[in-house]
């Protein structure tokens, strides 16, 4: 969830851009409104028109948005995979924060999960707000998997399991200042990914096999035996 580089933001998205890049650095506490009007290079008063609601509305958008870009970054990678599989999706999920660890620093995480961690100053509507960000991300995750060859019936769950895995990767990260979570989580979890695939196809050929009444019979009706 790196800066967008080159993306032009009308004043509203810049805001709500900035209010989840403050988030993503220094938690909830980080996102007052005279923080991210800097940020965003606007007019303070620019807040109160576009967000009435306040900061409570502000971080609940920015929250939002950081599930919505997760989401369509699935997409994204798996259109980059050479062969698409669950796990080099998961592989090019991690990827992304290995990237930005090796290049910048371990300042920054993810704007939800910094959200949800600091739920003492968060209200009700931002802890609901985070919990449809992790859907809004799980969706696709599941829908990729499915795609792949894994049934539908576990690929909400791997997603879930996927992303409780990088988050918690990123989080070990930024305390160790070393990338090691992540790439041990991607080294691990790759085969299991890849065997929900695998258990799949092999369900599928022994429910063919099933169907089958001269299997192992080659024999049977023959005199001649």
């Amino acid at each position: 969830m790196a800066e967008s580089k080159g993306v032009r933001y009308g004043p509203r998205e810049r805001m709500v851009f900035s209010a989840a890049q403050l988030i993503r650095r220094g938690g909830l506490a980080a996102a007052g409104m005279r923080e991210v009007a800097a940020h965003a290079e606007a007019p303070r008063g620019s807040l109160q028109h576009y967000f009435p609601g306040g900061k409570e509305q502000l971080v609940n958008e920015a929250v939002t948005w950081g599930g919505r870009y997760a989401g369509r970054r699935v997409a994204r990678f798996v259109e980059g995979l050479a062969e698409p599989t669950p796990g080099a999706l998961f592989a090019a999920m991690a990827g992304q924060w290995i990237d930005e660890y090796t290049a910048t620093g371990f300042a920054a995480g993810c704007p939800v999960a910094a959200a949800t961690v600091d739920r003492a100053a968060a209200g009700a509507s931002t802890r609901e707000a985070a919990a449809a960000a992790f859907a809004a991300w799980a969706g696709p995750v599941a829908q990729a998997l499915t795609g792949m060859g894994v049934p539908a019936e576990r690929a909400g769950a791997l997603a879930t399991l996927m992303i409780s895995a990088l988050e918690g990767a990123i989080l070990v990260a930024r305390a160790e200042q070393d990338v090691r979570a992540l790439t041990v989580v991607v080294r691990e979890l790759g085969p299991l990914l890849d065997a929900a695939r695998s258990d799949a196809a092999g369900i599928d050929a022994a429910g063919s096999d099933a169907g089958r009444t001269d299997v192992g019979r080659t024999d049977v009706g023959r005199t001649d035996v």
